[in-house]
């Protein structure tokens, strides 16, 4: 195998030149550059990747790290990976996806840096150790989601409008007659639980009707989200017979909400509507009829955390940015009026 001895040898320069011509540390005339290059090729030369970045201090591999389950992906999160991997395909970065699950990140012989330039951080929390300890690092850092208050004015996020989002959910629901709906929120410290309940919320107050907080739930993070949709709404529906409809954080947790109203021997959407966060579900065979969610817009999220992302790499110190990107109802087949006593 060829080392950077036969590569110089071969280009006539010496070996720190050709170290060089690799790392980019120093500037080469263009003319010894492809001499260079051309005796790298013929030889087959490959540069060892970790010597090189730790003559650089770079990796050129961007982190995409994100709470794990031990499920498939959804449909958002592959759109969310191709909106990534586009924007490092076409800037030369390779992506490592992170998705180690708490039971492992808390071990010491799991505890280490992870080899990469810069961060993009999911489903942000309260108290995220994960923001704080790269912003103590320094390592740059972009959230797809709403950071934290204590953080929002200080680290750049690509996010939805998920306050909006919240609000017009509840209130399409609200105009088809349905006052009792339950809401199976994600895991109550994530931000974009927060922002949700308060749109949520905020459809009840313009409409001037009563809200049970009781039909706010939030996600056990020990459960599957197929598990806590089917478990809760079984919960729910036996101690609340009037819930009319259910919106879901994810389409995972609205097919665990299914096979409880299948259980029950409830039609959807003729005794419950549900109504899910998300679209396009790799599930989407399950879901009889088809469900009625949210078109999150996961691939251009992706996409514009990793320009964030890759900007800050090249020009550091730039200024902190927000990025919202919209969001739409896609009406299917799982939404309908409330059902009354004349209608049951």
């Amino acid at each position: 195998m060829a080392n950077i001895d036969d590569v110089a040898k071969i280009a006539g320069v010496s070996k720190s030149t050709v170290s060089n011509v690799f790392s980019k540390k120093r500037p080469i005339s263009k003319e010894v550059s492809q001499r260079v290059l051309d005796a790298a090729l013929d030889l087959n030369y490959r540069p060892n990747y970790w010597a090189r970045s730790l003559a650089n201090k770079r990796t050129n591999i961007i982190g995409l790290n994100m709470p794990g389950e031990q499920v498939k992906f959804s449909q958002f999160h592959l759109g969310l990976f191709n909106g990534v991997l586009k924007e490092c395909y076409s800037q030369g970065y390779r992506l490592l996806v992170n998705t180690l699950s708490t039971e492992f990140s808390k071990q010491v012989e799991y505890v280490a840096t992870d080899p990469v330039d810069g961060d993009i951080l999911l489903d942000p929390a309260e108290n995220d150790e994960r923001i704080s300890e790269r912003i103590m690092r320094k390592l740059p850092l972009v959230v797809i989601g709403r950071p934290h208050h204590e953080y929002e004015s200080s680290v750049s996020y690509v996010d939805n409008d998920n306050v909006g989002m919240g609000q017009i959910v509840a209130e399409h629901l609200l105009q088809l007659g349905h006052s009792h709906i339950l809401f199976l929120n994600t895991q109550k410290e994530r931000t974009v639980a927060q922002d949700r309940e308060q749109g949520f919320i905020k459809a009840f107050q313009k409409a001037d009707m009563p809200i049970d907080p009781k039909l706010i739930v939030y996600k056990d993070g020990k459960l599957t989200s197929t598990t806590y949709g089917y478990q809760m709404t079984k919960r729910l529906l036996a101690s609340h017979p009037q819930i009319t409809a259910i919106i879901t954080d994810t389409d995972k947790v609205a097919l665990g909400v299914y096979q409880a109203a299948e259980e029950l021997k409830l039609r959807i959407p003729d005794d419950l509507s549900v109504f899910a966060f998300s679209d396009d579900s790799i599930y989407a065979p399950e879901f009889k009829p088809p469900l009625t969610g949210v078109r999150l817009n996961g691939e251009v999220l992706g996409s514009e955390a990793a320009k964030l992302l890759i900007e800050q790499l090249r020009v550091p110190n730039t200024i902190v940015k927000r990025i919202l990107i919209p969001a739409s109802l896609v009406f299917r087949g799982s939404c309908a009026k409330a059902r009354t006593e004349n209608n049951k």
